[in-house]
C-alpha cells in the first residue's frame, strides 16, 4: 500500500469507554452540550502540533455527502473544529487558523464504513471527494479534522484529494483514534459533563424533555 498523503495524525485518545459514548452521543444521538468538551479535546489534539505545524493552516474538516447532512442534520467534524478553534484562539494566539468547511465536498453517498475490511474502506471511499475551490486550497497548509481516525481510509482518500488539487501539505486531527493509545494532553485526566436535550437549551423545559445524563470523559 502507497504512504499517505498526510506527513501526520495527532489524537487525543482512544475510541473507547466514555469516549467512544461521548462521541455516540453527539453524532448520533445530537447531544450539542458535549460538543464542547470534544472540541477541547480535539484543541488539546492539534495543540500536539505545536512544534511541527506551520503557523498558518486552512482547517478543513471532513464533508458528510449532503443526503447524510441532512438526515444527521449537522455535520460532527465541522462542530467539534469549530469549538477547538475557539480554544485555540486564545491558547495558540500565533497561530492563524482558518477554517474553510466547504473547500472539500464529498460528491457521492459511501456505504457506511463500520464493518468493513481497510481494503473495503479504502474501496469505498474512491472518487467521493473532490475540491470545489482549488485555488483556495492550492499552496495552502491543511489541517484536516474528523471525529475518529479508525484505519485511515478516509484521512488518506482527503488528503490525496486536497495534495491533487495543490495543497502544500496535509495534517490529520481527531478528538480518538481506534486501537492505538495516545495521552491526553491536557491538565485534567477526566471531565465530567452533563448531556441533555437539544431542545433543553432552547428552554424547552417540559417534564417528557428534561431527561438527561452524565459521561465521563477520560
Amino acid at each position: 500500500m502507497a504512504p499517505p498523503a498526510f506527513l501526520r495524525t495527532v489524537s487525543c485518545g482512544v475510541y473507547d469507554g466514555s469516549m467512544r459514548s461521548a462521541l455516540h452521543a453527539l453524532k448520533y444521538e445530537r447531544m450539542a452540550p458535549v460538543a464542547r468538551e470534544l472540541g477541547s479535546r480535539l484543541a488539546a489534539a492539534i495543540a500536539q502540533l505545536t512544534n511541527d505545524a506551520p503557523r498558518e493552516m486552512l482547517v478543513v474538516p471532513v464533508p458528510l455527502h449532503r443526503e447524510r447532512k441532512a438526515q444527521r442534520g449537522f455535520n460532527q467534524a465541522r462542530t467539534l473544529a469549530t469549538e477547538a478553534l475557539r480554544l485555540l484562539r486564545k491558547s495558540h494566539p500565533e497561530w492563524r487558523l482558518e477554517l474553510s468547511a466547504r473547500s472539500l465536498v464529498r460528491q457521492r453517498s459511501t456505504e457506511s464504513q463500520a464493518g468493513l475490511t481497510p481494503r473495503q474502506r479504502r474501496l469505498n471511499l474512491r472518487g467521493a471527494f473532490f475540491v470545489s475551490d482549488s485555488e483556495g486550497v492550492r499552496g495552502r497548509h491543511i489541517l484536516l479534522v474528523d471525529d475518529i481516525y479508525t484505519t485511515g481510509a478516509t484521512a488518506r482518500a482527503c488528503s490525496r484529494t486536497l495534495i491533487e488539487a495543490g495543497a502544500a501539505s496535509v495534517r490529520v486531527a481527531t478528538v480518538a483514534r481506534a486501537q492505538r493509545r495516545f495521552p491526553a494532553d491536557i491538565r485534567d485526566d477526566r471531565k465530567y459533563i452533563r448531556l441533555s436535550n437539544p431542545e433543553d437549551a432552547e428552554g424547552e423545559h417540559d417534564s417528557s424533555k428534561n431527561a438527561s445524563r452524565t459521561i465521563t470523559v477520560h
